[in-house]
């Protein structure tokens, strides 16, 4: 018996966690996609798929494929890492030549793009979402009273430009008396925080992060970070690095800053309005980003 051809063929392999934000995100849609009854591939697409997803410039493919193809783009790269290595210009040709349409996570993403020079096919900003069934916000949380503020940051890239300066700066600088820092994952250069932990899978981490008080992400140019989500979806009030994606996720759930030394005031400051700001939380539901997706990949 022939099997039914796929209703969604993502066309890259996903792997399991810990792993990249985009990886992150994807496992979460795949899931979603599943558990609403649709066939969903990854790695090489089958021929007769009735709809593929494209990932950045991670390609592989010699023609176009007969169903609609939607590319799901990231960046402007060039940004991201802080070099144009022509990824950015990869991404244009694979657009040009394969999508039909282009989800970008941001409107920091398209206008970035836009000021670049690099025209996309079709473009419509959906931003990520995470598994709500691992990142949410703890059943009970312990009172702040006699204890010590706990600060996580996480990251799964030692990119410099994902902030492990300003998260080693911030780990020597810290009131020790007042604040308790965690960090999870990987840096461009070692963060002595209190507890250091490698990468983690995504329950393990959610574990860690329904401890935790407030999130820190110091990412530049990130068009829509998917660790910054999983800590919003975790309760976590955030102060963020105003750039990229950030003040679009965060909105009033935070405080944006401009240069490190900012930081221990408004850490300070944070606290004192952790509350308002918690009630302040907006992540997007995974269940709309998907519809959002469907309709983007002709399926709904």
């Amino acid at each position: 018996m022939r099997l039914r051809a796929p209703d969604v063929a993502i066309a890259h392999e996903l792997r399991d966690p810990p792993y990249g934000g985009s990886n992150q995100f994807l496992l979460a849609l795949r899931d979603e996609l599943r558990r609403r009854g649709l066939r969903v591939t990854d790695g090489p697409v089958p021929r007769r798929a009735r709809s593929v997803l494209l990932h950045s410039y991670l390609v592989d493919l010699r023609q176009r494929p007969a169903g609609r193809v939607v590319h799901r783009v990231d960046g402007p790269i060039e940004l991201y890492r802080g070099a144009d290595d022509g990824a950015d210009r990869r991404i244009v040709e694979i657009n040009d030549r394969l999508a039909d349409a282009t989800i970008l996570q941001s409107r920091y993403s398209l206008e970035a793009h836009r000021d670049l020079g690099l025209e996309l096919r079709d473009p419509v900003v959906i931003p990520n979402a995470v598994d709500p069934a691992i990142f949410h916000p703890p059943a009970e949380r312990e009172p702040l009273a006699g204890r010590r503020v706990r600060v996580v940051a996480t990251s799964w890239s030692d990119n410099p430009r994902k902030g492990g300066e300003t998260y080693a700066w911030l780990a020597r600088t810290l009131d020790r008396r007042r604040y308790e820092l965690t960090f999870v994952g990987r840096a461009s250069v070692a963060v002595e925080a209190e507890h250091a932990l490698p990468p983690l899978a995504s329950n393990e981490l959610a574990e860690v992060l329904h401890r935790q008080d407030l999130y820190v992400t110091a990412s530049l140019n990130d068009p829509c970070s998917n660790a910054l989500l999983e800590a919003l979806a975790c309760g976590l009030p955030t102060l963020y690095a105003r750039s990229g994606g950030h003040p679009e996720l965060v909105g009033e759930a935070g405080l944006g800053f401009e240069h490190r030394e900012e930081l221990p005031g408004l850490l300070d400051r944070l606290v004192e309005e952790l509350d308002e700001r918690r009630a302040a939380i907006r992540v997007p539901s995974l269940a709309d980003v998907a519809d959002r997706y469907l309709e983007t990949l002709g399926l709904a």
